[in-house]
């Protein structure tokens, strides 16, 4: 071979990397010292871990009305961070009752002892192999957060899922739990059909394959919890915990009356729900409020 032929394969093999490289995500390692959570963002060629820059700030001490859920999953968090063996979670039932919002907390509890976020879409389940494969030799515990959770039958991130909680993805790492949110605690759609082939065997019921199959994935979540809408009592207390935060943030003049609750109370009905976002979005409004109106009586003066 002459060394014109060499040298033209030479510069064509360099242009090949170059274009390489400018598609291939850069997916340099995270200085975890100082980050606290990322997001894996799926590519055609590798994912790639990008970092977030900042996390929602809310404490554990914001979440009201679900002590027993809070303390389950804070004392399974706490065995996993001491290295102890700890359970995969699923959060499931209402909306907005604070189940995304109660994993995100567990940063500012144990983030210091070393405890990691990693925000996973539905959609990107089929790699947790190599996010696991990715944070094995990091010196912290990471939690891959799955929020809002659903599959349909033939959805191949429901098998991904299915494949790494059995353990042949999670056993790769001793660093990683999964976390997941769902409005469903079966996590597939169920449908009257799916019972039609239950049988009675020797006088006992014996489930469908396609209900067995459907809560198969939810069995192999460890710790179940539960979350159920507010009663109006509960809800009440939530917004009022809101309100009067959101007043002394803002340095607005405000009390707590029965006028006030009545209109808490009428702002969740006009939603048809009872939750803990919905007692957030009306402090905000409430606060929003008066704020302006301290504003117009400002520039009147």
């Amino acid at each position: 071979m002459t060394d014109s032929v060499l040298d033209q394969l030479t510069r064509r093999m360099a242009e090949i990397a170059r274009r390489l490289l400018n598609i291939v995500p850069d997916n340099q390692d995270i200085d975890w010292a100082n980050v606290h959570a990322a997001r894996w963002r799926p590519h055609a060629l590798a994912g790639f871990l990008d970092p977030v820059e900042s996390v929602a700030t809310l404490g554990l001490d914001d979440l009201l009305e679900i002590d027993y859920q809070k303390a389950q999953l804070v004392e399974n968090t706490r065995q996993f961070v001491e290295g102890f063996p700890a359970n995969n979670a699923l959060l499931w039932g209402a909306r907005g009752t604070g189940k995304s919002s109660l994993i995100h907390a567990l940063v500012s509890e144990f983030g210091r002892a070393g405890l990691r976020l990693i925000e996973v879409d539905k959609e990107s389940l089929v790699d947790v192999d190599r996010i696991v494969a990715h944070l094995a030799n990091a010196p912290f515990r990471f939690i891959v957060v799955c929020d809002d959770l659903s599959f349909e039958a033939e959805d191949p991130s429901y098998k991904a899922l299915k494949s790494a909680l059995e353990g042949s993805v999670l056993a790769q790492s001793r660093n990683v739990l999964i976390y997941a949110t769902s409005n469903r605690r079966h996590l597939l759609p169920e449908y009257m059909t799916d019972n039609t082939s239950a049988q009675h065997i020797d006088g006992e019921l014996h489930e469908a394959e396609a209900v067995e199959e459907k809560i198969s994935l939810s069995d192999r979540f460890g710790l179940w919890l539960s979350f159920y809408p507010f009663k109006q009592a509960e809800y009440v207390a939530v917004a009022r915990y809101w309100t009067e935060t959101l007043a002394r943030a803002h340095e607005v003049d405000f009390e707590w009356s029965e006028e006030t609750q009545l209109s808490a109370v009428r702002w969740a009905l006009a939603r048809g729900v009872r939750s803990g976002r919905t007692a957030q979005h009306y402090a905000r409004n409430e606060i929003g409020r008066l704020l302006l109106e301290k504003r117009g009586r400002t520039t009147d003066d």
